[in-house]
């Protein structure tokens, strides 16, 4: 017999307060370590194509600086990587390379699609171009935009990052099609400094 932990009809023993803690605490440790750990180092494999690959460049400069978020280490080997950001057309005969790059990616990976033509083919309404990678892949995150602006691409970084804390870490199997998120484009805004002064 063990001691009794509690009053009323919440009474257990004390073997099991002390699983249910530390299962709490596991949890614990999983969620703030490693998750956070995960969050905040982002590998990401650029498979870019077309003018979304100018942009993505332009979120890795000194401007934008993407380092910030902890996803500056562009690597291009995908054993690697854990984010694939797909930014560009996609034509029929790339697809197959593109899947064999998904393949080979570590467990748990996330898919970003940049811009109009990862995501819809965009004003390329033809055979040769795939009309939407997620016919293929999981897709998590849509950052919509032809092309879309760096401040963009850092919000679908970000999107990814609140996955990866709010959610419990799953492979790409349990996941299924991925989250399917779309991230909203961001509005500029322009200042007549010359009115001000």
């Amino acid at each position: 017999m063990g001691v009794t932990v509690g009053s009323g009809a919440f009474q257990s023993t004390k073997e099991e307060f002390l699983a249910t803690r530390q299962s709490y605490l596991m949890d614990l440790i999983r969620r703030a370590g490693v998750n956070w750990s995960r969050k905040n180092s982002l590998w990401p494999m650029p498979f870019a194509t077309a003018c979304c690959g100018i942009e993505l460049m332009a979120t890795g400069a000194s401007r934008y600086d993407i380092a910030r978020f902890g996803a500056e280490v562009m690597r291009f080997t995908p054993r690697q990587c854990d984010l694939l950001i797909c930014a560009g057309r996609v034509a029929i005969k790339n697809m197959p390379v593109l899947q064999r790059i998904y393949m080979q990616m570590c467990e748990p990976k996330w898919v970003i699609s940049m811009g109009a033509c990862a995501s819809t083919g965009g004003v390329f309404d033809t055979y040769a171009v795939v009309q939407g990678i997620d016919q293929f892949m999981p897709v998590d995150v849509y950052v919509p935009g032809c092309p879309p602006r760096p401040e963009t691409l850092i919000e679908g970084v970000m999107a990814i990052q609140r996955i990866i804390e709010n959610e419990k870490v799953r492979d790409s199997k349990q996941r299924g099609r991925g989250m399917g998120l779309t991230v909203a484009p961001t509005v500029q805004i322009h200042v007549d400094r010359e009115a001000g002064a």
